[in-house]
């Protein structure tokens, strides 16, 4: 079992930045992919950006030039940063791991409001 841990959310102003931060309870290296999702209001969860296979990234189209997923090893813990805050970004994101691949471990979520 890998628990995972958010931190980060809050309130944002259109135009602004966030960084969220993910820790895990085991080394990283040890888990195949590890990323970000989110979930809106009455919309189905969908993924943000995503480490898979080592180093591959990948970034959901609406996200793409706004967002850079990052990791630090060290400290089992993967970032999200988020630019140029649109009001559509608001939601409850979640980390997710899996490990083994196809086993999907999920965090409590962090909630992301981008309002003025």
């Amino acid at each position: 079992q890998v628990q995972l841990v958010e931190s980060g959310g809050g309130l944002v102003q259109p135009g602004g930045s966030l960084r969220l931060s993910c820790v895990a309870s085991t080394s990283i290296f040890t888990i195949y992919a590890m990323g970000w999702y989110r979930q809106a209001p009455g919309k189905q969860r969908e993924l943000v950006a995503i480490y898979t296979s080592g180093s591959r990234t990948n970034y959901a189209d609406s996200v793409k030039g706004r967002a850079t997923i990052s990791r630090d090893n060290a400290k089992n813990t993967v970032y999200l940063q988020l630019n140029s805050m649109k009001p559509e970004d608001t939601a409850v994101y979640y980390c997710n791991a899996q490990k083994p691949p196809g086993q999907d471990h999920w965090g409590k979520g962090t909630l992301v409001t981008v309002s003025s």
